[in-house]
């Protein structure tokens, strides 16, 4: 007998003598295979994966597509897998109600997650943090530094990773500043334009903007990606300096990786692989080799500290984030806008109200301090067409923010003390609309918008029938530019309204609210 037939027979003997005989058992677990649609950024579950199959026998043949392609791909009551393993199962969910779906959906389980985060390189987070309060970074803070060119940040696709979803719901959220859900009525002034100037750097999915940023790290100044791949790329000795992982204190959208069920004939295998994934041993091995949360808190070690923030609402309907994406893809949001103030400068203006129509665009220059005066504020590369009216147009200015120096000349140009006796607001409207023929044909590449504000009576020039009747003659891509007109003081609501919903705008009500809280409500509309 050869010494490797003996040594077998006795391995056999002394289990059967010392052990019961089910210990003994050398077979390997049946193997099972389970087809998985995965979200791309599990693929580093892989060493986990080859324990699961040696301890269950259960394979997971795993096709990893972006979180949105893959979504897209799951038709309910017509899967191609048996299990779908995606970084979140709201957008399905939301599909799936859109669809028309009414029958039962998967069966799902869930036992590791990541927040949202936002990594940023150390003296960039310092300069953050310490002009703010308690150093408790928001979304909106990081929205105000990059409308001035002052924050470079890199951010994955919306429209094709659900870490770059993520990040726009949150921002959005944060700027609708509801306290509810998005909604499609919150997209419909775009406030993120500020925001969105910033972003110098975007991939398909979460990893591969890690290895973009990795790559070129010149590129941005701070990362918005799940904390597990911050925390990776932070472990990796790949980055000249490790990122340091902001929550935004307005709100995050968690990653809760579910693990759903689309074969029901599967059922065994799969509660076996979820049961295997819930143990300890797993759980910190989840911690260890990929950086995610275990669901379970007592196994999670120092990397994974209280984020001090509330998770935000995901929103109820695909619409609404069909409706961001949509706004987000298109090219012309990422241009910046030209808007044409036409401000009342008649006598009844003089004191108290002029006083606060300056400090309203103080507000706008970047002085107001709230979580709204930060999404809506002037941004780099906006242009202003600014008219002061009285019986008649008393000047215009145009300016271009580029810089402090700009926002400084509009104040200094606001700051003039010369009023007029009378009020002519169809006349000044008018002449807005002629500016806006100028600026098309100039310049047709950006939005333009039309914003005006009395607090007074229309008294002098021409009336609103005939400002009406000359709007009707205007080119059509004139008059696709809208109007919003903000009522203020003594000015009567019926014309203002009447011309504003002619033109597809909009008036606002400044008697209602201050002046400011009215100017932020039409801001980014378009």
């Amino acid at each position: 007998m050869k010494w490797s037939s003996v040594g077998k027979f006795v391995g056999i003997v002394l289990c059967a003598l010392l052990v019961p005989a089910t210990a003994c058992d050398t077979e390997s677990p049946p193997h099972v295979t389970l087809r998985v649609l995965a979200s791309s950024e599990l693929a580093d579950m892989r060493p986990l994966l080859d324990h699961l199959r040696r301890d269950t026998g259960i394979e997971l043949v795993m096709d990893y597509r972006g979180t949105i392609e893959a979504t897209d791909a799951m038709e309910p009551g017509r899967y191609q897998h048996d299990v779908a393993w995606l970084s979140t199962s709201r957008y399905f969910e939301m599909t799936a109600k859109q669809r028309g779906y009414t029958g039962e959906l998967p069966l799902t389980r869930r036992f590791m997650f990541s927040p949202l985060a936002i990594g940023v390189k150390p003296e960039v987070a310092d300069g953050i943090e310490n002009a703010v309060r308690d150093r408790q970074v928001s979304w909106a803070d990081l929205a105000d530094r990059s409308a001035m060119g002052m924050l470079r940040y890199a951010m994955a696709d919306p429209a094709r990773s659900a870490g770059g979803l993520a990040a726009l719901i949150g921002v959005a959220t944060a700027a609708a500043g509801t306290g509810g859900p998005l909604r499609e009525a919150d997209i419909s002034c775009d406030r993120l334009r500020g925001f969105l100037l910033g972003r110098t750097l975007s991939a398909d999915t979460s990893q591969a903007l890690a290895a973009a940023y990795t790559a070129d790290q010149n590129a941005a100044d701070a990362l918005i990606d799940y904390e597990s791949v911050l925390l990776s790329m932070n472990a990796s000795g790949t980055l000249r300096e490790p990122l340091r992982i902001v929550y935004p204190r307005d709100g995050i959208i968690l990653a809760d990786y579910p693990m759903m069920l689309l074969d029901r004939g599967k059922r065994d295998a799969f509660e076996t692989v979820v049961t295997w994934f819930e143990s300890e041993r797993a759980q910190r091995e989840i911690m260890e080799k990929t950086s995610r949360r275990p669901l379970t808190r007592p196994y999670r070690d120092s990397r994974f500290p209280d984020f001090g923030t509330n998770t935000l609402y995901f929103p109820d309907r695909r619409e609404t984030i069909d409706r961001l994406i949509a706004d987000y893809s298109n090219p012309r949001t990422h241009i910046p806008t030209h808007v044409i103030f036409a401000l009342d400068f008649s006598a009844s203006m003089s004191g108290p109200r002029m006083a606060e129509l300056r400090a309203t665009f103080a507000g706008l220059r970047g002085a107001d301090p709230s979580t709204a005066g930060k999404f809506v504020r002037l941004y780099r590369g906006e242009e202003l067409t600014i008219m002061r009216f009285g019986g008649r147009v008393l000047d215009e200015r145009e300016f271009r923010i580029a810089g402090q120096s700009d926002l400084d000349a509009i104040g200094d140009y606001l700051a003039v003390d010369s009023f007029d006796e009378t009020t002519g607001v169809w006349s000044a409207l008018d002449a807005a609309y002629e500016k806006v023929a100028a600026l098309l044909r100039d310049r047709g590449e950006r939005a333009v918008t039309i914003v005006v504000m009395t607090d007074g009576e229309n008294n002098t020039g021409i009336g609103v029938a005939d400002f009406l009747r000359a709007y009707g003659e205007r080119a059509p891509e004139v008059r696709a530019v809208h109007t919003y007109t903000v009522r203020f003081g003594d000015a009567g609501p019926d014309e203002l309204d009447r011309v504003a919903r002619a033109t597809g705008g909009r008036m606002v009500d400044a008697t209602a609210m201050s002046l400011s809280e009215a100017f932020e409500e039409i801001r980014g509309c378009r």
